[in-house]
């Protein structure tokens, strides 16, 4: 059982910016066969073939982003990270129906409502009390019958906030009023969630 952390305050942009001048691609999304196992396992449990307009929440430098593309008609991808942002860009620069924004959630959400919004490898960055209004913010705009998709590392990680057990059990609390969990998978280092909204 994973022990409770000590409060602490959301990771910053400032952080991330730091880890992206460092290293371009600072956890080997392009690279690590486990990344990739883990993006495929990803895209194949969305039980929709394709969305009509979707969110994907922390895009970092857009390798994830390029794939999931191809399963949507609209698709929004934010970063807190000017820098990683800036590389999603560049990668998906050939992608006409793929927008980029520089957002930080839950101090910004964009206005539109969303049939899919994915939420991997981010929601442990976030303080319990911005978790909270990032899930406020989820629901309001996702719509009736629409998908959320959270993916999440499960060890332990000193700056991080937040347990990737701690995010998805936070959401599993809603199944009784806002959510349906339609399906869940864990292997040795994440998890994956698939929720409905009701």
């Amino acid at each position: 059982m994973n022990q409770p952390k000590p409060h602490m305050n959301s990771l910053q942009p400032q952080y991330f910016n730091d880890l992206y001048t460092a290293d371009e691609d600072p956890w080997q999304f392009e690279t690590s066969e486990y990344e990739a196992h883990k993006y495929a396992n990803t895209l194949a449990v969305l039980p929709k073939q394709r969305y009509r307009c979707a969110l994907e929440i922390g895009c970092s430098i857009g390798v994830l982003t390029s794939r999931l593309a191809e399963r949507c008609d609209f698709l929004l991808s934010i970063d807190a990270s000017e820098i990683a942002l800036n590389r999603a860009i560049k990668r998906c620069q050939y992608l006409s129906h793929v927008e980029f924004q520089l957002m930080q959630v839950p101090r910004d959400y964009p206005p539109q409502t969303f049939d899919l919004t994915l939420v991997s490898e981010v929601g442990y960055y976030l303080s319990w009390d911005d978790l909270r209004k990032t899930q406020k913010l989820i629901l309001e705009h996702l719509e009736s019958g629409g998908h959320l998709l959270l993916v999440h590392w499960t060890l332990y990680a000193e700056d991080y906030p937040l347990w990737g057990d701690e995010v998805h059990d936070s959401f599993m609390e809603l199944t009784d009023s806002h959510l349906r969990h339609l399906r869940g998978l864990r292997e040795d280092q994440y998890r994956l969630d698939l929720f409905e909204r009701i």
